[in-house]
């Protein structure tokens, strides 16, 4: 059958996009699909999409195109959508009106379904077709009391022209029936399909939790940094990283700052893939208000990691088996979402567990099942009308047989021309810091194939081997260890070269670093540190350290004294009393001022610690300076090792602390680490 789902705009990336392309990519497999988006904002969509499923655009809004921007009917008010739908984030308008009603009335599709409020009332009111009655479900992917009660009632009677109407849970469903009693549509609860990941899973072990989410009053971050300061009292060495952006961003940041927990909490900003931060952490967190479903439990499911959720209305409960593959916690207690966690953080083979049964469970969420519940419900209503559901086949682009000419043809051709290469990476982390390429794509074939590290700065260039597949339709593979491959500080570029010249930059499907999360350096000198990354355009790219010794800043601490760092060090060691020139660190200014210097207490032959104090930075001020002045923070050793070496944190995952590893200013002084990851101090006007 041919089924066409309507979306407002194919080319963002929200939860209701990805689970619709979930879902229309695995109905693909087998029936003729088709999304249809109102506007059309960009050249193609963010998120990826089947092959097999089509878009068509109705509106395109694309800047310096032949488009509809100029469109007088954009500026006037369409009277058939509310306003708290159409003047929202979200527009409807009079061309709007214009463009689905001649959709809907000219389409040959079997089976309509509309994916927002606005959406789903213009279904109700065109969509008969012309000389076709096909099937009209509607979809909801908020909760039924969230909307406004002009747009509420809008809905009630939209929703009672349908056929169907889908719910992602089945609490929201028996509310929806619980509400219109009296009309014939079916309602059923049918949650989003969120596919398995192929990273590799947690392993329970990292002590990190993960939060992800947009930063909005719904999903109480701020009752999340509540709970953590009880944590982080108890278990100072588990941390808790929060992705996302949003509004909330800066009450959180000031929340974290007034509680001390700028070394426990980092606010990451986003990250997408989602799935690779997912299984870096080993326990999950969820502290919303509410939930129509709760897709970033089920992602964090299937990478393995159990979820502490707040038992809200209405998605956590039915996905989680409290005290199986999850915990469910009180609704708006920090208490009890402290208590949830700490629960699992001291009982490692009890959160191994709850991950394993989490990834299974997951399973049931897969885009297949739930695209077979839509062809159960499809079937059932057309049965109701006393028909059979039409079967067409899968889209005509991939069953339509070519003529054997043609095949021949295609076959010549791609044998005199080079075929394209199209390179695409995973890079998987591994603990001791060496990198596994696993690289497929268009062209990725024949002798001589490899991978190319070019220094992006220097033009300096490195070439590993690709092995071929162990079998069919495997992925070439290339192992880059420290041991062998010295890479100078930088950032790399990674290419495929092919034996026939070719040569192409590769794309970056994963950047695997969980493996980095808890890692330590090799032993020894000198001290190297890689982290591989997808660039802002979607390739593969690698950031290097080399240096002879480094210094690791391990906690950093301002109060009103000063900034207190605790530190490893790697690739040297401590001066001890009576073997040379006791350890000092020197803060140096870069432009005005002066230099000064901190004692070292020595907590091991690699450990130590220091503290800058307040009084010593504006001593050392010139006091005319045009912009904030800057320290830049070293460790002279002693004893028979470098003279200085830099104070930085560069060892886990991160890539640029200076954008996640944020502290407040004390006493008008902030701490903060530098584009190379260096620790710095800066005395900001405008608090001096």
């Amino acid at each position: 059958m041919k089924i066409s789902f309507l979306l407002h705009n194919v080319y963002g990336i929200g939860g209701t996009i990805r689970s619709t392309f979930n879902v229309a990519g695995a109905l693909a497999e087998h029936h003729e699909v088709e999304i249809v988006s109102l506007m059309r904002t960009a050249e193609a969509p963010s998120l990826p999409l089947h092959d097999a499923v089509r878009v068509v655009n109705l509106i395109d809004l694309r800047k310096g195109r032949a488009s509809d921007a100029d469109n007088p009917l954009l500026k006037q008010i369409t009277p058939r959508i509310p306003a708290a739908e159409a003047n929202g984030t979200v527009n409807f308008n009079a061309l709007t009106d214009e463009r689905v009603a001649a959709f809907l009335d000219a389409t040959d599709a079997d089976v309509v379904i509309a994916t927002r409020p606005g959406l789903l009332i213009y279904l109700a009111e065109f969509g008969r077709g012309r000389g076709r009655d096909f099937l009209r479900i509607g979809q909801e992917h908020r909760l039924y009391e969230t909307h406004k009660p002009a747009l509420r009632a809008a809905c009630d009677a939209a929703i009672a022209r349908l056929d169907a109407h889908t719910t992602v849970s089945e609490a929201d469903a028996a509310t929806h029936r619980a509400k219109l009693p009296d009309i014939t549509t079916r309602l059923v609860g049918l949650p989003n399909g969120v596919p398995a990941t192929d990273v590799e899973p947690s392993d329970g072990t990292a002590k990190l939790v993960v939060a992800a989410g947009r930063l909005v009053p719904v999903k109480r971050y701020d009752l999340l940094v509540t709970a953590w300061a009880t944590v982080a009292a108890a278990h100072p060495d588990w941390k808790l990283r929060l992705y996302g952006r949003g509004p909330q961003h800066a009450a959180l940041r000031q929340q974290i700052d007034d509680l001390g927990l700028a070394d426990h909490i980092t606010l990451m900003g986003p990250h997408a893939p989602i799935e690779t931060e997912w299984a870096k952490g080993s326990i999950a967190a969820v502290t919303s208000r509410e939930e129509s479903f709760g897709m970033t439990i089920v992602e964090a499911m299937h990478c393995g990691v159990p979820v502490v959720a707040t038992n809200c209305p209405h998605g956590p409960g039915e996905i989680i088996a409290d005290g199986e593959d999850g915990l469910l916690v009180a609704n708006g207690d920090a208490d009890a979402i402290a208590k949830g966690l700490l629960s699992l953080i001291e009982d490692e083979d009890r959160r191994r567990r709850m991950g394993q049964a989490a990834r299974a469970a997951a399973a049931r969420y897969a885009p297949e099942h739930v695209a077979a519940a839509y062809e159960k419900l499809i079937g059932e209503l057309y049965a109701a009308r006393g028909q059979a559901a039409p079967s067409r086949g899968a889209s005509g682009a991939r069953t339509q047989r070519k003529p054997l000419t043609d095949v021949l043809k295609a076959t010549v051709k791609s044998l005199v021309r080079k075929p394209p290469l199209r390179p695409v990476a995973t890079c998987r982390a591994d603990g001791r810091g060496r990198l596994t390429l696993s690289v497929r794509g268009a062209g990725v074939h024949g002798p001589k194939l490899a991978v190319t590290l070019t220094d992006r700065a220097k033009g300096d260039q490195f070439r590993v081997p690709l092995q071929p597949p162990a079998e069919s339709g495997g992925a070439w593979t290339a192992v880059v260890d420290h041991e062998l491959v010295r890479l100078a500080e930088g950032r790399w570029d990674l290419h495929v070269v092919r034996g026939d010249g070719a040569r192409r930059r590769l794309a970056c499907h994963y950047a695997e670093g969980r493996g980095l999360v808890d890692a330590r350096p090799l032993d020894g000198t000198p001290f190297t540190w890689w982290v591989p990354y997808t660039t802002v355009d979607g390739y593969l790219a690698l950031r290097t350290w080399y240096r002879d010794a480094h210094a690791e800043a391990r906690t950093v601490h301002a109060d009103d004294a000063g900034v207190t760092v605790t530190c490893t060090l790697h690739g040297t060691t401590l001066a001890e009393d009576g073997t040379g020139a006791a350890p000092t660190v020197i803060a140096k200014p870069r432009t005005a001022g002066k230099a000064f210097t901190a004692p070292v207490t020595v907590l091991g032959p690699d450990r130590f610690r220091f503290t800058l104090r307040h009084e010593q930075v504006h001593a050392t001020r010139s006091g005319k300076e045009s912009v904030d002045p800057v320290w830049d923070v070293s460790l002279q050793p002693g004893g028979d090792g470098p003279a200085s070496l830099r104070v930085g944190r560069v060892l886990g995952d991160i890539l640029d602390r200076n954008k996640t590893d944020l502290y407040p200013v004390v006493g008008g002084v902030r701490p903060y680490f530098t584009k190379a990851n260096n620790l710095a101090l800066t005395c900001p006007k405008r608090t001096a």
